[in-house]
This record gives C-alpha cells, sequence and structure tokens, in this order.
C-alpha cells in the first residue's frame, strides 16, 4: 500500500465516518479502518480505502500504516454512553492497546501528524459533584481522579502520546472531547449517549403513542454536548496547528438532563410524561471551559443546541421509525 493522506481508526464508528466524510471532500487519500463488518460500519465510503482490522493488534497496526500517512486520526476505543462505561470497565480500558500499538505504528512509519481522541472523562471527579459545576479547565485532570475504567484509559493514552512527542518526535495532538452528538451514530442499543437516547425515547414515543418516559435518576445532572459538524472542525484545526497539548474541543452551553429531554420534546412538538428511575448517572455536573481554545485558536464550538438536536432528531426518528416498519435501520 501507498501512503496515504489519512488514515482514520474507528471509520465505521460515529465520529469517524464523519471525519472520513470531511476528509474526502478536502480532496484527500484516507485509509479507514474499523474492526466490525463493512455493512456494520455507520458510513462507509466509496472514495476510501475501507479496512476491516482489530487495531489492538500491532500487527494490525503495521499494516493499516504501509506506505505511511501525513495525518492519522486514532478514534478507535471500546466505549459508549455513561450506560455502557459504568459496567463495562475493564473492556473500555482495553481500548490502551489500540493507543499503545497505533503509536508505535505511526512512529515507525513516520507519520507527519498524530491526533488522539481523548474525553473529558479524564477530569477529577471531586470537580464535578455539583449539578453548577465550573466548567472544566484543561488543568483540571489533575492531581488524577479520572472516571473509573474509561477515564483511566484516556488518560493514560494522553501521556503515552505526549511522550512519544517528547521522546520520539512524533507530532501528536490531543482533544478532549465533551459529549459529541449528532445523525449516523448509535441510538439504540446500550452504547448510546443522552442525546440520541432522549432522541430516540421521544420517538418512539411519537411514534407508538406511549408517552411516557424514563429518565435515569432526578434529571438535574449537568452536561454540555456538542455537535458533530463543531466536532470535526475542531479536530481538523487541532491537529493541523502547532498547539501540543491537550485542548477541549466541547460546547460551552450547559443543560440538564431534564432540559434535554424537554427540548427534543418541543422539536417533536409532543407532550409527555417523565418518571425517574434509577440508572447510570455519572458525576453530577460537567461542562467545558473554553477559554484555551478561545485563545490559542479565536474559535469554539457554537452550533445551538438545540439546532443540533432538531437535525438529530430527525434522523433517528425515521430510523425508529424504519425499525418498527420492519424496514432497514442504522443502530
Amino acid at each position: 500500500m501507498a501512503k496515504v493522506d489519512a488514515v482514520v481508526t474507528g471509520a465505521g464508528g460515529f465520529i469517524g465516518g464523519h471525519l472520513t466524510k470531511a476528509l474526502l471532500a478536502e480532496g484527500k487519500t484516507v485509509r479507514a479502518v474499523d474492526c466490525k463488518p463493512l455493512e456494520q460500519w455507520y458510513q462507509a465510503h466509496d472514495g476510501a480505502q475501507n479496512l476491516v482490522r482489530d487495531v489492538s493488534l500491532l500487527e494490525n497496526c503495521r499494516e493499516v500504516m504501509t506506505g505511511g500517512a501525513g495525518e492519522v486520526f486514532n478514534l478507535a476505543a471500546d466505549m459508549g454512553g455513561m450506560g455502557f462505561i459504568e459496567f463495562h470497565k475493564a473492556e473500555c480500558m482495553l481500548s490502551v492497546l489500540v493507543s499503545t500499538h497505533m503509536l508505535a505504528a505511526a512512529k515507525e512509519a513516520e507519520a507527519d501528524r498524530y491526533f488522539y481522541s481523548s474525553s473529558a472523562c479524564v477530569y477529577a471527579a471531586d470537580k464535578q459533584t455539583e449539578t453548577d459545576v465550573a466548567p472544566l479547565r484543561e488543568q483540571d485532570a489533575y492531581p488524577a481522579m479520572p472516571e473509573d475504567g474509561y477515564g483511566w484509559e484516556k488518560l493514560f493514552s494522553e501521556r503515552l502520546a505526549r511522550h512519544f512527542r517528547e521522546d520520539y518526535g512524533l507530532a501528536t495532538r490531543i482533544a478532549r472531547y465533551h459529549n459529541v452528538y449528532g445523525p449516523s451514530g448509535t441510538w439504540t442499543g446500550g452504547r448510546e449517549k443522552a442525546p440520541a437516547a432522549a432522541c430516540r425515547k421521544i420517538a418512539m414515543a411519537v411514534l407508538t403513542g406511549d408517552k411516557a418516559i424514563e429518565i435515569w435518576g432526578d434529571g438535574e445532572q449537568t452536561r454540555s454536548f456538542m455537535y458533530i459538524d463543531d466536532c470535526i472542525k475542531g479536530t481538523l484545526m487541532l491537529t493541523r496547528s502547532d498547539f501540543v497539548e491537550p485542548i477541549n474541543i466541547g460546547s460551552s452551553e450547559i443543560v440538564t438532563i431534564n432540559g434535554l429531554f424537554k427540548m427534543v420534546a418541543d422539536i417533536a412538538g409532543v407532550d409527555v410524561t417523565y418518571r425517574h428511575i434509577p440508572g447510570a448517572l455519572g458525576v453530577r455536573g460537567r461542562n467545558s471551559d473554553n477559554t484555551l481554545i478561545q485563545k490559542e485558536f479565536g474559535w469554539e464550538p457554537s452550533i445551538r443546541l438545540v439546532d443540533g438536536l432538531e437535525r438529530t432528531y430527525r434522523w433517528v426518528y425515521d430510523q425508529a421509525k424504519a425499525q418498527l416498519e420492519g424496514r432497514p435501520f442504522t443502530n
């Protein structure tokens, strides 16, 4: 295989599919890699070199880096929403094999740039105990007390990427994503995040007439959610910059989970009732401090939650309707 402009791991996933599409739109040659069978990819683009490989294995990482690459985007990870990561800690931590082996292969192939998708789950839990949480600054990751399992793997992989830069000269870039959402992603099955879950539950209420909606906890926990278009723009901007430290890429628009569900219900034009039940809750409050990204790039994610949710809801509604009618759908 010849050198390509970009390698995207996790390309069959939500963010990876959108990123591959954006790179192809730039006219780049893209090697898109995922461990899932091709028919299970959220987006499989004909213009890319689509490879089904498990990049937790070093030999596969070396294969996908054959010929080298201008940019490597490592998005591959075993993860999901809070309902998944709280009960699959070992599976989430095994993603360290992907991080380790892709770094090693990128170094060997002398890749020009290497992007690692980290997470707001690296932030110290004791800074996220209240609903009116202070927005999380990049320095709040230390002293370390990240989300158990998933957060520890992300924080370790950040450090590893840093040391590959310092010791070997690999130009690594690290983004801490805050709750990315949008169309063409997981919306059912247990790995979905709150915006997709809210869209699914409201869509099913519209489609079935059952307007009783369950929400985990009291619904007053707070979060910020970033639309996929902002995520892709920030990712490409950071990767191609000279900024080398981990940085937040996330919206600063905070909302309660109750408020999130109400926003989707208003978009759908339906009146529903809510029942609060026990469930995986995560931290009490989390929001992105965008001071650093504004300072360094003069930019921050800015697509309003209501606008992104409207696009996401329409897509999820179509998938849910197809599922109920026995037609093909994306899950």
